[in-house]
């Protein structure tokens, strides 16, 4: 029998919830077959077969949460699976085993009593807090290279009783959270990812010092030039000039301008990250996830239209892998497909930095003192990390990203 197990996934991930078995007990399985699919933190995968066989035994169900390493089935390598015929022997060795079991028992009763009268060594004081606590001192693990128990062990016991109590009524108190009502509801379970991101969210706001700084881009040069270029730019490129390649040669030439909104915390380190991966996140159909595009500064326009076109159908189709899920350097969010005219963007943990965009609308705006335009304008939203950032490097540098978006020719030199 070969066993089924949950394979290494990644540097960060340690566990996942089984989505779906793609095989059952009985099926036939090719060394490298699918056999069941796994939901990550960031990603679904699905796990091959290690061996060619048949599928015996499965002994983790969907929607069970398994960790790296975990035997979660068996593979008859024989070919022949579970038999009709192997499963009253395996209740006869059952029956057999009984009586040893129990002359186990009777052993293990008659040793624990000899036990009982062999106290262990440990100092009054200790004896004294522990009959206070109620600490059976047979269960405390001594520090002491001779093995006496001291008041440290009692306590570090005691401690370690209250977190178990406090995790088991943290489990019990769950279910009551939920309230009662009186009209009709319906409950939908949190997938793995949902909750992943509700608890990064979270997370995030409690420890960073986010701050979020505001701006505005007159947008009719780079529409101007979108519509001069678009159809020679498909035809050379065979994809369509989009604002994200805009956006994210704006962003590279303001983070090398500002470096500490291309960098991260490290305990009581900065590290200015010299390269340039940027995140554009995307709406998938299990929640928002951030692609990553390497390199974005030594891309071209269509370089970068390509990365995100391709990363943005393997998003919608759950296919991302992890490698193209981590390491970003800054993320850039457009909120404005959704119609989203201003918002103030959650940052993407360990990143400093995160760009808003949103709905390009046509407002009036003053020329000069005598004239008024109606001009395509977009909020941009820079939410940062104070921690490392201070105000004068945020404002400078969405005063870049707009300079650079409202003269795009001049974007095409700094890029």
């Amino acid at each position: 029998m070969a066993d089924i197990k949950v394979p290494e996934l990644a540097e960060s991930i340690t566990e996942g919830t089984i989505s779906e078995w793609l095989k059952k007990p009985g099926d036939k399985v090719e060394k490298g077959e699918y056999i069941l699919e796994l939901e990550t933190d960031k990603v679904n995968v699905e796990i091959t077969a290690e061996d060619s066989g048949v599928i015996s035994e499965i002994f983790k169900e969907a929607g069970d949460v398994v960790n790296v390493g975990d035997v979660i089935g068996k593979i008859d390598e024989s070919g022949s699976g579970a038999t009709s015929e192997e499963e009253p022997q395996k209740d006869d060795s059952k029956e057999e085993q009984k009586p040893l079991k129990e002359e186990e028992k009777q052993e293990k009763l008659s040793h624990d009593e000899k036990n009982e009268h062999q106290r262990p060594i440990a100092s009054p004081a200790a004896r004294k807090l522990a009959r206070e606590k109620g600490i059976d001192l047979n269960l405390v693990s001594s520090r002491d290279p001779l093995g006496r128990i001291r008041t440290q062990d009692i306590e570090a016991e005691v401690n370690k009783k209250a977190q178990a109590s406090k995790q088991d009524q943290t489990k019990q108190e769950k279910p009551q959270d939920k309230t009662e009502f009186a009209k009709p509801v319906e409950r939908i379970k949190m997938s793995r990812r949902r909750q992943t991101i509700a608890n990064r969210l979270v997370e995030v706001q409690h420890t960073a010092a986010m701050l979020t700084t505001f701006n505005e881009v007159d947008m009719t040069s780079v529409m101007n030039l979108r519509k001069r270029r678009k159809d020679n730019f498909y035809e050379q490129h065979d994809v369509k000039l989009g604002f994200m390649s805009f956006f994210t040669k704006a962003v590279v030439a303001a983070l090398k301008k500002y470096p500490l909104l291309n960098a991260e915390i490290q305990g009581d380190e900065i590290v200015k990250k010299e390269f340039y991966d940027i995140g554009i996140a995307v709406s998938a159909p299990e929640g928002l996830v951030v692609p990553v595009v390497r390199d974005a500064d030594r891309k071209t326009f269509a370089g970068i239209e390509s990365d995100i076109n391709h990363l943005a159908v393997k998003a919608r189709e759950n296919k991302l892998s992890l490698k193209e899920l981590q390491g970003g350097t800054f993320t850039i969010t457009n909120g404005g497909v959704f119609g989203s005219l201003l918002s103030t963007p959650i940052l993407n943990a360990p990143q400093v930095g995160i760009l808003g965009m949103h709905k390009i609308q046509l407002r009036p705006v003053a020329i000069d003192e005598e004239k008024m335009e109606n001009r395509p304008m977009m909020y941009i939203a820079l939410s940062y990390d104070h921690r490392i950032v201070d105000g004068r490097e945020a404002v400078g540098f969405l005063a870049t990203i707009k300079e650079l978006l409202e003269d795009p020719e001049n974007l095409l030199l700094e890029g």
